[in-house]
């Protein structure tokens, strides 16, 4: 039997001896009936059950494979030879599935060689599975109910977890002068034992899979137990391919590349369309909309994309570094992933916040928000990590007393360190968002006040954020100043902040008194200790106490000096106000306790005669003569304070 082929109108046309019509997708397929139907069961049933005994047309649009797996169909059923590849096998088998091509028609069909292929050929390299599980892209939902996505991925994932001493198939991921020997290679060629595998010898092959599949794939390692260190850098490394932009220092080339060899296997056979915009399902990755435009389209993948890398990522804290955790978050927000999936990155970002960098927390705000940069973004952050800390140090472990305090202490010293690193990354933060005019007061300072203060050893940088928040805010009002400045403690900036704070004009004049005054205290402190350092020693405390101060004020900086002596006067007039305060305090106390007593009096007392109460009122005036007497009494003679003897009088009884 002859085949010709013949071009009709730009339309490639199969001509064989022609006694029946099909059309296939734009195609004119002319074959013999009977050798269609001895192995088809849905022609058989197509043909006979028509109420048309005459019918000699068949069209077939929704045939999986598409042509060539139908020709390859059609010339098993003409009893030619069929060269059964990793490309074209899985099409083939969708369409012996569709043709219903079973055993019940004839022994040893067209679906039986298919699956023995697949079993023992295809499932045994790794080359193969991998071009069989990408040429499955176009074939749901056959492929899937078939199972053959599910036998190629956990083929892949075997492979995948094998010890690495035991690898002897071909991968894409070899150094470029490396050799890596084929997977039914004798043991004489074996690679050397000087020659080691890398641990990431299967990220470049798994890398080209579409999403869904690649999930399926990352899904069966998991449950192999290959470490999650590996787990997570095949991921970043897929993303760095299908989402660009996304790590640093990509060009963004397309994630197909056709001087690879699996992707030359990949690509024969295919119509070219493998882009990811041309996606017709699996799992839930489900494009609609074929009239939107190309940006539209391109987004929508890049969204799936997003939101099933995050649903897969492992859950171990350091599985993949918060720098890319961070890029993510930021493309997830900017294509309007999930919130559900969004609100996970964020906890997971606030795990390992003390990794983070100020370039990638810079996140724009892509919502409707006046604020440049995603202000309330970075507040969550915190606040994810503020509760991870605290359930790191409550979580209790079943150790003994002893490892027990060992481990407490660790966390305590790794939770201290961590928080010592996010406020140094918080303060950052807010020097530079503080430039921008539209951001509020009340955010600034919520941002500020959102780490305890044993997070900050030292405020500096606090400071320079306040003074930069105010610099591009000179509308403030003094009691906002105000306000904002108390996020800040004084007694934690160092000598060059306190002397650029004694300077700034910005700064309310309460605020700069309470720099210096606090220098002050350190100034003292330093005086008190080094005094009694030397007094330890046996030296008189008053000359070092002289000597060291005249050393202390000759190192202090000139401009110091002069901004002290312009503030000194302030100070004064501040400290007589709280003199003053306190003496009105006093008395405005001892006022309230007489009438306290007075009252209580009144209360108690009980009702007596005019009589009683004017002795008792005699009595009241007596003591207060007798005390006023006192002073005169002391200065007369003593014969003359001497009181004559009382007489008594005489009775006359």
């Amino acid at each position: 039997m002859g085949l010709n082929r013949e071009a009709n109108h730009g339309l490639l046309q199969l001509i064989f001896q022609v006694t029946f019509w099909f059309r296939l997708v734009m195609l004119n397929f002319h074959l013999h009936k009977y050798p269609l139907i001895s192995r088809s069961g849905k022609l058989n049933r197509i043909i006979y059950e028509s109420d048309n005994g005459e019918l000699n047309k068949i069209v077939l649009n929704d045939l999986p494979g598409g042509l060539e797996a139908f020709e390859l169909a059609a010339k098993f059923c003409y009893g030619m030879a069929v060269d059964l590849t990793a490309a074209n096998i899985s099409g083939l088998r969708c369409a012996a599935e569709y043709l219903e091509m079973t055993e019940d028609l004839e022994e040893g069909n067209l679906i039986f060689k298919a699956e023995a292929f697949l079993s023992y050929v295809v499932l045994s390299s790794w080359r193969d599975s991998i071009i069989v599980l990408k040429s499955c892209e176009k074939l749901s939902p056959w492929a899937e109910n078939l199972q053959i996505v599910r036998r190629c991925s956990e083929s892949i994932a075997w492979k995948a977890c094998a010890n690495l001493k035991g690898i002897r198939w071909a991968y894409t991921g070899k150094p470029p002068k490396a050799s890596s020997p084929k997977w039914n290679e004798t043991k004489d060629s074996s690679p050397s034992r000087n020659s080691q595998v890398p641990p990431d010898w299967w990220f470049e092959d798994v890398s080209i899979l579409r999403i869904d599949h690649f999930v399926r794939v990352i899904t069966a390692i998991k449950v192999k137990g290959m470490r999650f260190e590996l787990i997570g850098a095949s991921i970043v490394h897929y993303a760095s391919k299908w989402l660009p932009g996304l790590i640093k220092d990509r060009t963004g080339t397309p994630p197909m590349d056709d001087s690879d060899g699996i992707r030359r296997n990949i690509s024969s056979g295919n119509d070219g369309s493998s882009s990811s915009s041309s996606w017709k399902g699996g799992l839930h990755m489900i494009v609609a909309g074929s009239k939107d435009d190309h940006q539209t389209v391109q987004a929508k993948d890049q969204r799936m994309i997003i939101e099933s890398l995050i649903s897969i990522i492992p859950p171990q804290k350091d599985s993949v570094s918060c720098s890319f955790l961070l890029r993510l978050l930021r493309m997830a927000n900017m294509l309007i992933a999930a919130p559900a999936l969004v609100t996970e990155l964020e906890k997971r970002v606030g795990m390992q916040l003390e990794q983070a960098t100020l370039a990638d927390l810079l996140i724009p705000s892509y919502q409707k928000s006046e604020t440049m940069y995603d202000v309330d973004l970075v507040q969550r952050l915190l606040e994810h990590f503020l509760v991870q800390q605290q359930t790191d140090c409550s979580s209790p472990n079943r150790v003994s007393f002893c490892d027990k305090q060992m481990q407490e202490g660790t966390q305590q010293r790794g939770g201290t360190n961590a928080k010592m690193r996010v406020a140094r990354l918080v303060d950052s933060y807010l020097t530079e968002v503080a430039r921008d005019r539209n951001l509020s007061l009340i955010k600034f300072q919520v941002l500020a006040e959102s780490l305890p203060g044993s997070a900050r050893t030292c405020d500096d940088g606090l400071y320079r954020a306040i003074d930069s928040y105010l610099k591009a805010h000179p509308i403030l009002s003094e009691h906002e100043r105000k306000r904002l400045c108390r996020v800040m403690d004084c007694q934690k900036l160092s000598v060059d902040a306190c002397m650029h704070a004694a300077q700034n004009e910005r700064l309310p004049l309460r605020v700069v008194v309470q720099v210096l005054f606090s220098e002050q205290v350190k100034i003292s402190n330093v005086i008190a200790n080094s005094t009694l350092k030397e007094a330890a020693t046996g030296d008189p405390c008053y000359q070092p106490l002289v000597s060291n101060r005249k050393a202390l004020l000759e190192g202090t900086p000139q401009s110091f000096q002069e901004g002290w002596a312009a503030a000194k006067k302030d100070i004064d007039t501040v400290k007589f106000e709280l003199e003053s305060v306190k003496t009105k305090y006093l008395e405005l106390q001892n006022e309230m306790e007489n009438l306290q007593r007075q009252f209580d009096k009144t209360t108690k007392q009980k009702p007596s005669s005019s009589w009683t109460s004017s002795w008792k009122k005699l009595g009241k005036l007596t003591k207060m003569n007798g005390t006023e007497s006192q002073d005169i009494g002391a200065q007369l003679p003593a014969d003359q304070n001497r009181k004559p003897p009382r007489r008594w009088r005489n009775s006359i009884s």
